[in-house]
């Protein structure tokens, strides 16, 4: 899985390889392998090793695609999904082979925390119709194809499931 840290310039790459039991762990992170031990986790923060140093996370807040913690009295922030717009808009049927379709569904489930267009309203292909709460993370549905919106199947604060229509352009 990819993650940014905020005022860093790359993301890097970190996976668990081995579970060695009684809460310890092998990861890599770029390449470099680790071990690390979970001392105490709840849902305030986590207390571990790391290469046989001592550390201790305690989570702040976890919103549009970020998480706030503070590591051994450091303030970062994390950026999960660094590409979630663009995978969601991808699979809405943006990005070419969709393009003739009506249809702008969800690829997410989610609760429907703004609309942007109205019915009637001409649209670029790119623009946001929506945005999406999911896991805490508000994500961006943006239209498939240019044209203009013929209907809204949604409404605010109600909720849609993976592949519910959202509105359809023509």
């Amino acid at each position: 899985m990819d993650y940014k840290v905020q005022d860093v310039e790359t993301a890097f790459d970190g996976e668990i390889t081995e579970n060695l039991g009684n809460n310890e762990y092998l990861i890599k992170i770029n390449n470099n392998d680790h071990q690390i031990k979970i001392l105490n986790m709840d849902a305030k923060g986590i207390e571990f090793l790391l290469n046989q140093k001592y550390h201790k996370a305690k989570y702040l807040e976890n919103n549009t695609n970020e998480m706030n913690l503070v590591i051994d009295n450091v303030p970062i922030t994390i950026n999960m999904h660094t590409n979630l717009d663009e995978i969601v808009y991808k699979n809405s049927g943006g990005g070419g082979e969709g393009a003739a379709q009506l249809a702008l569904k969800s690829q997410i489930p989610g609760k429907v925390v703004s609309i942007a267009v109205n019915e009637g309203d001409s649209i670029n292909n790119g623009d946001v119709v929506c945005t999406l709460e999911s896991m805490k993370m508000q994500v961006a549905v943006k239209a498939h194809k240019s044209g203009s919106i013929k209907s809204i199947k949604i409404k605010e604060g109600s909720s849609v499931a993976k592949g519910d229509l959202i509105a359809e352009i023509e």
